[in-house]
């Protein structure tokens, strides 16, 4: 089907004639005359040729018919800009509400704790560059709010307190005398740590004490622990108390306890945490060892401490 499209443009002489000038468009329906027009339209990658699979060569420039997707990368420098943006200025408004923070709640001599429940309060000094912890063991989370004022007795029925070993570093361990394995297997682990102290650093073993708390008061009278102390290290002082008293002080501690396997004959085991507690010579913690560390590992980590200086493996 072919159309004729006819435009009259007519305009006036200087003599007053008027000529007309005729435009004809003719327009078809047909396939050939569309591939036509299209081969002569520009395509998306900007060709204007779609015979050729590369697009051949337009006026000496190479002409790609890849059409161009919705990301280019132009968009993709623009986003990373953003996002380079975004990030510097979370790190900047971070920064400063948090020295904000710390200037009004961290900057006293009792320090601050995200939660005085599990953390004891740490405290903080102001540098440079800023608001930064003090250094100690326990890294940006500060000292866990382990231990406190407690009472007990020794073997010879004596009162003893905390406050009885200010001025010396202590190795806490809580266990009971019917234990097995595992309680005989770490007190065996402290007194080798105390013979390595003494060999290879008198000064400082000198003010170690190691100690060992009953958690099972019931039947650890003062009497089973002078004969289960024959067994171990004699650094070693042994303490006990009322159901009352070793409860408060494990629950300072936060000693798990627990009666486990109990027979018809009233014979049972007790079921505990198994951590050594090292104390600095003010009575903080300073540091915790687990039943997985060697005898020269809490060695090591012992000297550390006292020292500030790490051991030369």
């Amino acid at each position: 089907m072919i159309r004729a499209l006819t435009s009259v443009r007519c305009a006036v002489k200087h003599n007053g004639n008027k000529k007309c000038i005729t435009n004809r468009w003719l327009t078809s329906s047909s396939s050939s005359s569309s591939k036509s027009n299209i081969k002569h339209a520009k395509t998306r990658a900007g060709s204007g040729n779609i015979d050729s699979a590369d697009g051949g060569v337009k006026d000496g420039v190479h002409m790609s018919m890849i059409p161009r997707g919705p990301v280019s990368w132009a968009g993709l420098g623009l986003v990373a800009v953003a996002a380079a943006s975004a990030v510097s200025y979370y790190k900047i408004e971070r920064e400063r509400r948090l020295e904000n923070a710390m200037g009004k709640i961290v900057s006293s001599e009792s320090g601050w704790s995200p939660n005085p429940e599990f953390f004891a309060k740490r405290k903080f000094k102001k540098t440079k560059y800023g608001w930064f912890p003090e250094e100690d063991a326990f890294g940006g989370a500060g000292k866990p709010a382990i231990g406190g004022p407690w009472s007990l007795v020794d073997l010879d029925g004596n009162l003893v307190t905390n406050k009885s070993f200010e001025g010396k570093w202590i190795l806490l361990y809580f266990g009971f005398a019917r234990c097995p394995d595992i309680c005989p297997s770490e007190m065996v682990k402290v007194g080798k740590v105390m013979d390595t102290l003494k060999k290879e650093y008198p000064e400082l073993e000198k003010n170690v004490k190691p100690i060992f708390v009953s958690v099972d008061p019931a039947r650890d009278s003062l009497k089973a622990l002078k004969e289960y102390a024959k067994d171990f290290h004699p650094s070693y002082i042994f303490l006990t108390g009322s159901p009352e008293q070793v409860q408060q002080m494990a629950k300072k501690y936060r000693v798990y306890v627990s009666k486990a396997d109990e027979t018809e004959d009233g014979d049972y085991l007790v079921d505990h945490s198994i951590v050594i507690y090292f104390h600095d010579d003010t009575g903080d913690i300073a540091d915790c060892f687990t039943q997985s560390m060697r005898p020269s590992d809490v060695v090591d980590k012992v000297v550390e401490r006292m020292t500030f200086v790490q051991p030369i493996q």
